[in-house]
């Protein structure tokens, strides 16, 4: 059974960048699709970015596109989310996710497309 951790989580002033990790456990993450989900207080579950099984089709949403990059290291088994020119408005709990496919690789950040979750990592922005 895979299971996800996210660390690196932290409190970064505004501009300032950070990069959190996701450490897979109990099977590869090679064989799954992984993105990475945000939640604020009093607001809903946001998707923030996904990525291929093999690291080769990122998708980004609007509000953190061109400032965050996905990438992930399979033979370490680990997700990363570097963000940078980070802003008050990305202070979340930081979730990663995997979704294991077959077929054809598409994109979604549909909380409910994924299956496995870590419990999340506390970013705050703030001076």
């Amino acid at each position: 059974q895979l299971q996800l951790v996210e660390s690196g989580g932290g409190l970064v002033q505004p501009g300032g960048s950070l990069r959190i990790s996701c450490a897979g456990s109990g099977d590869t993450l090679a064989w799954y699709a992984m993105a990475w989900f945000r939640q604020a207080p009093g607001k809903e579950r946001e998707g923030v970015s996904c990525i291929s099984a093999s690291g080769g089709n990122e998708h980004y949403a609007d509000s953190v596109k061109g400032r965050f990059t996905i990438s992930r290291d399979n033979t370490k088994n680990t997700l990363y989310l570097q963000m940078n020119s980070l802003k008050p408005e990305d202070t979340a709990v930081y979730y990663c996710a995997a979704r294991y496919y077959t077929g054809s690789y598409y994109h979604t950040l549909i909380g409910t497309d994924y299956g496995h979750w870590g419990p999340g990592t506390q970013v705050t922005v703030s001076s």
